[in-house]
């Protein structure tokens, strides 16, 4: 039950994605004054050295946030016919996609790259004086260490660490006192029924809260579960009467190979998603800049790819 470290997958093309929806979201949300609260049900631990065995061991940063940032110091060779999304790269990066960059850059020294944030950090950086945010975290050791990470932050009251499920104890939280929520959900999957009790706290949490801003993360991986988590969550939203926007990024090829000696070779992660049950209208236009210089920068074969669909 607790095998899964996020310290391995700490800044890879997922985090990507992740992070830069969550930054988009945060960055509109907080224009407005009233108090707002933030949850993250599965947080981890906080904040990565990129630099340190975990990350180093699946060098998956390396296809991912440091892929990114290299390829601003590195222009793409020159082709015959650019693609539309190499020209926009050419002209700029994508705002939400620069914006990412320099709050990950904000955890580091000029020039250097050895940390990367987790949401937790993330979310606290971009937090108003006000608002309020709600780590859970069951794993013992990453909810020790997130402990001791956000302890460092001397941010009081601001911010709670809880050592429970973040599907059940988001529930005594909801509503929010000053009605204005953002609830991120990333759970590893490990567990095969995370595919289900991820989609089961959305529906729960609409019940309860239904104007709070809804964020889920998923792998897409060739298993029957990963594919109905955003099918799930489309029927639940359109049942509910909810604007809903659904991101995915596909770097790779999910298929199986085998290498000289015939043993398999797993492609490991190929691609994920992220679904917003009542997304801010200014997400999709940030997006649909966005999602085509990730799959290029990202992409790593010729299956690279990305979609964007709304509805609600």
């Amino acid at each position: 039950m607790f095998s899964y470290r996020h310290a391995f997958h700490a800044g890879n093309h997922a985090d990507v994605l992740k992070h830069t929806v969550l930054i988009a979201i945060l960055r509109h949300l907080r224009q407005k004054d009233t108090a707002l609260t933030v949850f993250d049900t599965h947080a981890g631990a906080g904040l990565y050295r990129l630099d340190g065995e975990y990350a180093e061991t699946s060098g998956e940063a390396a296809n991912g946030f440091l892929k990114l940032l290299s390829s601003i110091n590195t222009p793409a060779a020159p082709t015959k016919k650019p693609s539309a999304a190499a020209k926009s790269i050419a002209a700029g990066l994508a705002p939400v996609i620069q914006d990412y960059l320099d709050l990950v850059a904000s955890f580091n020294n000029k020039g250097s790259h050895r940390v990367y944030p987790g949401s937790p950090f993330i979310i606290q950086r971009l937090l108003g004086e006000r608002d309020k945010l709600k780590l859970f975290e069951i794993h013992p050791t990453d909810a020790k260490t997130l402990s001791a990470n956000i302890a460092q932050l001397e941010a009081g009251r601001q911010v709670a660490v809880l050592r429970e499920d973040g599907f059940e104890g988001i529930k005594k939280f909801l509503p929010p006192p000053a009605r204005r929520a953002l609830v991120l959900s990333d759970p590893s999957y490990e567990i095969k029924n995370d595919y289900a009790r991820v989609v089961a706290m959305v529906a729960d949490s609409l019940l309860r809260f239904a104007t709070g801003t809804y964020t889920v993360w998923y792998p897409l991986i060739p298993r029957p579960e990963a594919h109905d988590v955003p099918r799930k969550l489309k029927t639940l939203a359109t049942k509910s009467g909810k604007k809903w926007l659904n991101a995915t990024l596909t770097v790779k090829s999910s298929k199986l190979t085998a290498d000289e000696a015939g043993e398999v070779i797993r492609p490991g992660l190929p691609a994920s998603g992220m679904f917003i049950i009542n997304p801010p209208h200014t997400l999709k236009a940030a997006l649909q800049l966005a999602l085509p210089q990730l799959a290029e920068i990202l992409g790593q074969d010729q299956h690279a790819a990305f979609t964007l669909e709304s509805g609600g």
